[in-house]
Order: structure tokens, then sequence, then C-alpha cells
């Protein structure tokens, strides 16, 4: 499609007089020098306007194709009175308008304006292939954590990798380029257009930031048919468009108060009969580890293997666990497992360890801290990494040992193997006289899988409805839970000879990003999970094994298939310990509903509760739990003394 832009500087001093009189002709007369002179002036506003629109509904369009990976829908976007698309490009072009008579020449802008929309929506193309949803702004926080993994991504696909480094030094040679002689090549505006320019389009882009609040409604915005969808953000960036639906979700670092949230609510909130100190516990060791990408292969039905890659898990498998996430963001189902609160509860795309934990906040290692034991957080990469080093010292660990002060490990790829890990686990605790609460991340599992990250696969993948490429990926990703369930059977067996009583949690975060694996097998649609389906879709594309297991009284079975943010009342219960929030209302919320989703709660029945958080009929179990998360998190704190005692001595003042 060729698009051609008119040009203005053929026009008065530079405008061909036969474009002048044909200008004039149309209409009739003559020209005359003066009146060609005026012709000139009024093509050299007109037209750059015209090619300034024609430029903002390219860029429309092509973010659109960008970030949605083909022009299937992008046609109705634009063209649909029922979508903003038209909308979006008319934005765009008063901000290149505005922007442009800042600096005093036509197009100047584009060469900033475009590059910002177009890079983002490429990048959110490139994420939905590895993982469930588009680009947010809050991804923008992990940048760095993108650049440490750049090595292991480049090694899976070097030839693409290869194709996009060449791709993007042209293109920024060529912005460069164009950034040079644009003060020469770019027309002058005039003066007068100049302020005619700002006193147009400066109000209106005014006015138009004032309807990006997605909490508040709008009448102006319902007329346009822009409609923020929070709650739903894949039908989001596909009714809004990526620019849209981007800038709505730019305010999610501020959480808003649940309705209802005062201090006398707080204090309404049931805590349990008994008083906590009742109950002393068992002085257990406890270990908790989260297993980089652990998932059963098995349950592919259409693939055979030469052997059972997880037979240790397997025999102790206490249930699943319901990840909220697909192929990544490790740290959200982190934040959950840890602290009993749920992403469920704050902005759709946020990631608290990296925008909201700025206060001490209670979890698992205050609790146990408050019980006399020792708490560690272990995890073989760099301590900035998901902010860990000042999450984990808000969360109340008394030491994070990572990559900077372990000892070197031995590597899979360029990863630590979870052999290595465990061994160091092992280690800490035999010098560690008191009871303990250790809690490890492993990170062998990781993707991409590229081949040759094992000396030797040990066991044979037989797909025959897969690729070549799609096959070496899941041989090496079957190799990789063969270790980590090997490495579980040794932390096992060292636990079994120990005099203390030894509790092992261990579960996966979240589904490995294998890519085609999962549609050439028919065990999924596509690549990358779905966030709204039945119970049962959703459990097939969120499971991870549970184990839940004790030294002296074995597995804990039949725990179904529950939330990360349900795993400390597992975990505290099975110390011995009863604690207002984690058994108690944890608990109270356990007795009736095994899934906290942001898309929908399921009970133990199995019956869903779809879009339960926009139905205006929310369970008053379900409200309270979600007021006490605010509390804790972002109020007052009015029911820290009553649900949270360690954390109420924690913070008072050092006298």
């Amino acid at each position: 499609m060729k698009i051609a832009f008119l040009s203005e500087n053929s026009v008065a001093d530079t405008l061909p007089k036969s474009v002048n009189s044909s200008l004039l002709a149309a209409v009739g007369t003559t020209p005359s020098r003066g009146e060609a002179r005026a012709t000139g002036r009024i093509a050299r506003i007109v037209f750059p306007l015209i090619n300034t629109a024609l430029l903002a509904i390219i860029t429309i369009i092509a973010s659109e194709w960008l970030a949605r990976g083909n022009l299937n829908d992008v046609a109705e976007y634009m063209l649909s009175p029922a979508r903003p698309g038209m909308i979006a490009a008319g934005i765009l072009f008063l901000l290149m308008l505005f922007a442009d008579a800042i600096v005093g020449r036509a197009y100047q802008s584009a060469l900033l304006i475009v590059p910002l929309s177009l890079l983002p929506a490429f990048f959110s193309g490139q994420k939905q292939l590895f993982l469930s949803d588009p680009l947010f702004p809050s991804d923008l926080l992990f940048g760095r954590q993108i650049m440490e993994l750049l090595p292991v991504m480049i090694a899976a696909r070097p030839l693409a990798a290869a194709g996009m480094a060449l791709a993007s030094l042209a293109i920024i040679g060529a912005l460069v380029c164009l950034i040079v002689i644009s003060r020469r090549l770019f027309p002058r505006i005039l003066p007068v257009v100049r302020i005619g320019r700002t006193l147009v389009a400066a109000p209106i882009l005014a006015g138009f930031i004032t309807l990006m609040d997605p909490m508040a409604f709008s009448y102006v915005r319902d007329r346009l048919n822009i409609v923020p969808m929070m709650w739903d953000q894949k039908e989001n960036y596909r009714h809004n468009g990526f620019l849209l639906a981007f800038a709505f979700n730019i305010p999610m670092a501020n959480v808003g108060a649940p309705a209802g949230y005062d201090d006398l609510a707080i204090s309404d909130i049931p805590t349990d009969r008994l008083p906590a100190t009742f109950f002393s516990g068992r002085q257990a060791d406890v270990i908790m580890i989260m297993s980089e990408s652990l998932w059963d292969p098995t349950r592919m039905s259409s693939v055979r293997y030469s052997s059972d890659p997880m037979p240790t898990i397997h025999a102790a498998q206490s249930g699943n666990v319901f990840s909220p996430e697909f192929g990544g963001m490790t740290a959200n189902v982190e934040f959950e497992a840890l602290t009993g609160f749920s992403n469920a509860f704050l902005p759709y795309g946020s990631i608290p360890y990296q925008q909201y934990i700025r206060r001490p906040l209670p979890s698992l290692a205050t609790f146990f801290e408050s019980k006399g034991y020792v708490t560690k957080a272990f995890h073989p990469f760099q301590s900035w990494f998901w902010n860990r080093q000042n999450v984990y010292q808000a969360l109340g660990f008394q030491s994070f040992q990572s990559e900077e002060n372990m000892p070197a490990m031995e590597k899979r790829g360029i990863f630590a193997s979870d052999d290595a890990l465990t061994r160091h686990i092992i280690s800490q605790a035999d010098n560690t006289a008191k009871p303990f609460f250790f809690f490890a991340v492993t990170l062998q599992g990781h993707g991409p899988y590229e081949a040759n990250r094992y000396k030797k696969n040990s066991i044979e993948v037989d797909g025959p409805t897969l690729s070549d490429g799609s096959a070496s990926a899941l041989a090496t990703y079957t190799q990789g839970v063969k270790e980590a369930d090997q490495s579980l059977k040794m932390l096992m067996d060292w636990a079994k000879k120990r005099r203390r009583e030894t509790i092992i949690v261990l579960f996966g975060d979240h589904l490995p990003p294998l890519g085609m694996v999962y549609p050439e097998s028919g065990y999924m649609a596509d690549q990358v999970a779905t966030r709204k389906a039945s119970v049962a879709t959703m459990k097939r594309e969120h499971e991870t094994p549970l184990v839940v297991w004790s030294s002296k009284r074995g597995v804990q079975k039949n725990l179904g298939s529950v939330s990360p943010s349900q795993l400390p009342h597992f975990i505290v219960r099975m110390s011995g310990y009863r604690h207002p929030f984690y058994t108690g209302m944890l608990g109270r919320v356990q007795e009736r509903y095994t899934v906290i989703d942001r898309h929908q709660l399921i009970e133990r029945n199995n019956r869903a509760q779809p879009d339960w958080s926009v139905s205006g009929r929310i369970d008053p179990m379900i409200r309270d739990y979600r007021l006490l998360q605010h509390d804790m998190m972002f109020g007052e704190g009015f029911g820290t003394e009553r649900f949270f005692p360690e954390q109420a001595e924690r913070l008072q003042p050092v006298t």
C-alpha cells in the first residue's frame, strides 16, 4: 500500500506556477502574483495538516498490527463507529500538531512520537508470544531483568535475535540521520500558525487527559466509545486499542481504598474464638521451595515419555497450586505465597514487589520469627532481581542469600542447578541450631529451553504431533523437571534422618513458556494460557504441582487446587499454630473457596463465580479479606494488633 504525502514545499515561492494556476482555475480565476502567494500560504498551512493526519492514522494502524500480531481486527477498530480507532488517531494528530508548534517545524515531533508509539506496541506483541497479557506500564520497571536474561533468549533463537539486532541498528541509524537533516528539510511553521495550533490542540489534549482516569465515569468518554475494562485487560486492549489501553493502565500505581474501608469496618471482621497464643506449635523446621516453572509434562496425553520424569512429586503430591500467572511474573506468585494476600485485589498487571511494597509488611517470615525461628531466603541469582533485596527486608526475613553471597554453584546453561541450591539449603540447615523457616526460589527451570542445556537428556520424549523445535524444547524442559524431582528426593531423604520434624512445601510458580508445544500437542489452543474460561480449562492451563510433606507425618493429601495465597494457611496449621489471619481468615476462606482469582472465585464443589469483583454482589467474607489486605498494604493498619500481633510488635519503636 503506497501513501502519497502532500508536499507544501511546492507552493508560493517554491510552488510551481502550474500548480498555482490549477488551484485557482478550479474556482474560475486567473492567478495574479498576489493570489499565487496567498494560495501558497494556504497550502503551507493545509498540506502539513493533511500529511500529519495521514501519519497519525498510519501510526495507529501500525501500532495495532504490531501489538496484535496481525491485521484481522484492525479495520474494524479503525472504521467501526463503536470502536475508538479514529479517536486515537485524532489524539495522536493533535499531539503532533502541538509538539510541532512548540519546535517550529512541521513533522519534527513525528521523529519522537512515532517510535514511542510503535516500540511499546512491538514489545507488547512479543510479550504475548510467551505470556498471557499485553504490555503494561509496570512492565517497564523490570527492563534490567530482561537485559540480564537476554543471553539465554539469544541462545534460544540466535537467527531471530541477529535479525532483530540488525533491524534495530538500521532503524536507529535512519532515525539519527533524519534528526540531523530534519532541521534543514522540514518546513518552518508560520508564527501565526504555531499560535493557532497551540490554542486549538492544547485545550483538547488537556481535556482528554482528564478522561483517562479509569475509575471515574465520564459522559464524554462514553460517547466516544472509549471503555476502560480494567477487569479484563485482553478485551481492554482489543476494544480500545494498544495506545489508549496502555494509557489507562498508567494510574495503576495509585491504589484506591475499597468501598467501605474504615476503622469500623476492620473492627467488625471476626477473628478466631481461641487466642493464637493457646497453640504453641511443634517447633518443626519449615522449608518452602518455589520451583521455577515446575509443571507436570505428563499431563499432555498426546506425548509419551520413556520414564516418569517426576516420580517423587507424583508420590508425595498434595494437590495443585492454581497459579495467577503463566510463563512468567514469578514475583506475583511469590507475593501471594509469602503474605497470604491476593493479586486479585490489586490492579490488573501490577507487580507488588516493584510497585507497592514500600513499608514493612507481615508475612510467613515475620510470623515464624515471632515464634523464635531463624528466617532466611535463598535465590541463586542477583539480589536486585524483582527487587527481592528490599522486599525480603520489608517482609521480615532476617537474611537473604543471593548469587552475590552464595558459594559458586554448578550451572545448567546459565542458571544455577536445583541440585546445588538444595545442597546449600541442607548445609545451612545443618548449621542452624534453632528452628528455622527457609524460603527458596529455584532457577534451573527458567525458560527458554534451548537445546544442549544438558549434556544428555535421560528421558526420551515421543510427541508425534510436535515439530522438531518443539520436541527439542520439551526434552530440555523435561530433563529439568527430572532434576528438580531428584533434588526434592534428596531433601526428603535428608529430612527423614533428622531428629526434629521437618516440613517441606514445594510448588511450581507457573506453567513453563513452552511456546508451540502447547497447541501442537493439543494441550492448549494457543501458546499462552487463557485468563477467562471454564473451571476445567483454567485449571488445565494454570495448575502446577504442590507437595506439603512432613518428615514425621508424611504427605498432607487431598488439598485440591488452591491459590498461592492459601499456602500460608496450610503451612501455619501443619506447624501446629493458630493465627488470626493465616489460620483464621484464610481458614474461613478456604472452607468455601479454593481459588481466589481476579476473574472468578472457585468454590470447593468446583462451582465458579465469574466476574465476582464487578458483579455488585461480593461475598462479605471476600469483602473482609480485601479490606484487611488493603489496610495492611496501603491503609492505616487498623487491624494490625488483632490480625497480625507479631507485626504490631515489630513496628513498635525501640526505646
